[in-house]
């Protein structure tokens, strides 16, 4: 890279203290020539801040960005299984944006994989010095306003509202490049107060989520997880507990999902610890809960699983009348007897399951369409498993009224799984059911 940038190891190690001046680093002025030549040969600096400093210097010359993992500075490797807790932020975060959106996309992500090592959770010390990173970093950017935040939190609204209306399928690529080549930028600016500088932080934190949630939803896991495991990592330089924790509440929900069930477990436990809950609003700490109860019910804890139900029904009460931080999640009492219903279902309490999931559907929004349709999937299947085909079909018509127009990898789930449990049927010559079929088939091609 310095040589496609045509700079001698003088002229860097020049450019390098002038840089290091300018954001106020001036015990580097010792760098010389030979210190570069070092580093090119595979050295690793002692500094922490001299990769970034470098990644910035090369980024201006080549006029594209440059990342620590660039200049194999990481000490890993780009390809290999990696420990998704350390090494820098955001080069880390440039990093998997740059192969989501790489032209190449199938190869770059496909020596991605879903790490149950990741769902081992860093030390209190780690979480204690990740809250005074933040304020360490060297700034290369322009000065940041409120004003900017307030953008990105408004930017973060209309991209979740399409993801409610329309799955994760729909504009994620569009969130990963206003992630990539506009929020994280602003995350190396000049900032008035420490205070602003982590709201910024915790916007960036959010997208981050926003961007591993519909991954998620569009059933691209690994990708997902290191999106996921990104947001926490900001929120935790933000000091952003409640933001945490809800992110570590989607990470649980995924690995409950992917059958990682005790790791889930302890995942959403943590989601709970100390100021994660305590700092959240009560809307917030329901939405834990619930998450926190469906993994005690996949492994098998149905008395805890029922009281945890309880406690996030109570918060859910209290939460009327209280004010609410401006997030992209949306918990209500349709949320909350969807979760609800899944618990039970899981506890093998299908008569529950079916009024809980009735509850939800007559209460959801149409705001919601997405999660309506997921939640009548799963009430269709039940109704299909009690021997009530004709009511099941009624159900399942309803969803794919509702799966018109998104792209979503719950929905192609609910779809697939329609299809499966008609299949006994096909061969009866039930109208309803190969209309029914034909419909669920017609939307598989549609999104998949």
């Amino acid at each position: 890279m310095l040589a496609e940038a045509g700079l001698s190891d003088g002229a860097t190690a020049t450019a390098l203290r002038r840089l290091a001046t300018e954001n106020g680093t001036t015990n580097l002025t010792a760098v010389s020539r030979s210190h570069i030549s070092y580093w090119a040969r595979g050295t690793v600096p002692s500094d922490p801040r001299i990769p970034l400093l470098l990644a910035e210097l090369l980024s201006r010359a080549l006029g594209r960005t440059v990342t620590v993992f660039d200049l194999a500075m990481d000490q890993r490797s780009k390809t290999a299984a990696a420990d998704l807790w350390t090494g820098d932020t955001l080069s880390a975060l440039i990093d998997i944006g740059r192969r989501d959106l790489s032209m190449d996309r199938r190869h770059a992500l496909s020596v991605m994989a879903f790490q149950t090592a990741a769902l081992t959770l860093p030390t209190p010390a780690w979480w204690r010095a990740a809250a005074v990173k933040t304020g360490d970093r060297p700034s290369t950017g322009r000065r940041v306003g409120r004003g900017d935040v307030e953008a990105v939190q408004d930017t973060i609204t209309a991209f979740s509202q399409i993801d409610q209306r329309r799955g994760g399928g729909h504009a994620r690529t569009a969130v990963v490049q206003y992630l990539t080549s506009e929020v994280e930028p602003l995350l190396h600016g000049r900032f008035a107060t420490d205070a602003l500088r982590r709201q910024m932080f915790s916007a960036a934190g959010e997208l981050t989520y926003l961007s591993g949630w519909m991954s998620f939803d569009a059933g691209e896991h690994p990708l997902a997880q290191q999106y996921l495991t990104s947001a926490v990592r900001l929120a935790a330089e933000a000091g952003d507990e409640p933001l945490a924790g809800h992110i570590l509440r989607a990470m649980a929900h995924q690995a409950n999902d992917l059958g990682h069930h005790r790791a889930a477990q302890r995942v959403a436990a943590a989601s709970l610890d100390g100021d994660r809950s305590r700092r959240a609003s009560y809307r917030e700490r329901a939405l834990l809960r619930v998450v926190h109860a469906r993994t005690l019910a996949t492994t098998g804890d149905a008395r805890k699983a029922v009281a945890t139900l309880k406690e996030a029904e109570d918060d859910l009460t209290r939460a009327a009348g209280q004010e609410e931080p401006q997030r992209v999640w949306f918990f209500t009492e349709a949320s909350l007897a969807h979760e609800t219903a899944c618990t039970l279902r899981d506890l093998g309490d299908l008569d529950g399951a079916v009024s809980e999931f009735r509850r939800s559907a007559r209460t959801r929004g149409a705001a919601f369409p997405r999660t309506h349709a997921v939640t009548l999937g799963y009430l269709g299947e039940i109704q299909a498993r009690q021997g009530n085909i004709e009511q099941a079909c009624v159900t399942w018509s309803r969803a794919l009224d509702l799966m018109e127009g998104i792209r979503s990898g719950r929905t192609i789930q609910t779809a697939r799984q329609t299809r499966s449990a008609l299949s006994p049927y096909r061969l009866r010559g039930v109208r309803a059911v190969h209309e029914l079929d034909a419909r669920a088939a017609s939307y598989l091609e549609y999104a998949s």
